[in-house]
């Protein structure tokens, strides 16, 4: 990562080359007064991309979450090879074009930034989950470094610092839609089961609390457990005990299918909802159960959108669907939003894209949105429910 004095220096160092009219200059040339000008200029290859955002990318690639690791993958390798077909900017992914894996776990997040430093990306794109977000987002803005978050919904993410953007909705706005959709639904009383030790968990937990009576809902019970849980009779049973016509479940893919059985299992057949972090749930074998659940999610693959409907037949001739999630979808837009950064910015470095970045009205697969103050899009959500165990596109809530 550039520090602040690396970007002082270089800048300086461009000055230097536009006064001499060169089309570069090296830091070595810069701090040697004696050398002439003309011997600092690069010579640039002919054919070589001379306008290229250098990008770090860091997602989950192991764990019980890769599924979203291998989507985010292909699809920045899917948007580099288009976008690098054409006249333009050009984006080269660091780390030889490869992820880098967080591993679902805050300090192995902050080494997954470090070991980017030796490359000095322009920009990083990432992380996929709030916990692991957080800490890289202070070290991004402790080093002016542009991080363009994902699927980090908590909405403390942006606030860190001035060059941290994000794609995706945060965690208030997604708990609001949530809370807006049961009541539409005709839901009166809910019942919620929320991981205690997981910052999403909690978020969207707190959020559909904060707007359940203003929907006419009543919390009627609030059960606890964590992300390594397997176990959840007790909450279930208590769940289904309560009188509740809707249950609430803000926690991530990994544990999706035991919850639902065994929530099924203790007689509960009204809604069950989740958050995005449902997405890529595994059905097989449980696709019943699925029936009468929904989740919020950054897009449908079956809206008929022209940028939908171009990702998702691009990426389903390719990749096939196992992988066609959301992460797969911000990552992709993110990408495409760094381009459009260095077009509006005026350049490919950090302070060009991240000026570029401010305030950007973007449309791509997640749809049309302006980013505000905080570097925070407020945006359609999607509503998923499930047919036979197969995700469906149920409504679209509108901002």
């Amino acid at each position: 990562m550039k520090k602040k004095w690396l970007s002082v220096i270089l800048s300086a160092v461009l000055a230097v080359g536009m006064l001499a009219g060169c089309s570069g200059a090296s830091e070595e040339a810069a701090a040697d007064d004696s050398k002439p000008s003309e011997e600092a200029a690069a010579p640039v290859e002919e054919g070589e991309a001379t306008d290229t955002i250098r990008v770090g990318v860091i997602c989950s690639m192991t764990g019980g979450k890769a599924v979203y690791g291998e989507g985010a993958q292909n699809a920045i390798d899917m948007a580099v090879e288009e976008i690098n077909a054409k006249d333009g900017i050009h984006v080269e992914i660091v780390n030889g074009g490869k992820v880098v894996d967080d591993a679902s776990d805050s300090k192995q997040a902050v080494n997954a930034y470090n070991s980017l430093e030796p490359e000095e990306p322009d920009a990083v794109v990432g992380a996929f989950f709030s916990s692991v977000t957080l800490p890289m987002a202070e070290l991004a803005a402790e080093q002016d470094m542009l991080l363009l978050a994902t699927g980090a919904t908590n909405y403390k993410v942006t606030l860190i610092g001035p060059t941290i953007f994000r794609n995706c909705f945060i965690d208030p706005y997604q708990g609001k839609m949530a809370a807006k959709f049961a009541a539409e639904q005709g839901a009166t009383k809910a019942a919620i089961i929320y991981a205690k030790d997981d910052d999403y968990s909690n978020g969207l937990k707190d959020a559909f609390v904060e707007n359940a009576a203003d929907n006419g809902i009543e919390v009627v019970y609030t059960g606890e457990c964590t992300t390594k849980d397997t176990d959840f009779t007790a909450q279930a049973s208590q769940a289904a005990a309560s009188g509740a016509d809707f249950l609430f479940y803000p926690c991530f893919l990994d544990t999706v299918p035991l919850l639902v059985q065994q929530v099924r299992d203790a007689g509960f057949d009204g809604i069950i909802m989740g958050g995005d972090g449902w997405d890529g749930s595994d059905t097989t074998g449980i696709e019943t159960y699925f029936d009468n659940c929904y989740f919020t999610n950054h897009y449908s693959s079956e809206d008929t959108a022209p940028e939908v409907q171009n990702f998702v037949s691009k990426y389903t001739e390719k990749y096939g669907t196992d992988t066609l999630n959301a992460c797969a979808s911000l990552y992709y837009d993110a990408i495409y939003m760094l381009v459009q950064a260095a077009e509006n910015g005026g350049g490919t470095d950090t302070a060009s894209l991240v000026k570029g970045m401010t305030g950007m009205t973007f449309t791509g697969v997640g749809g049309t949105f302006t980013l505000d103050e905080n570097g925070d899009p407020e945006k359609a959500v999607a509503i998923n429910t499930y047919e036979n165990g197969q995700v469906k596109w149920f409504t679209t809530l509108q901002p």
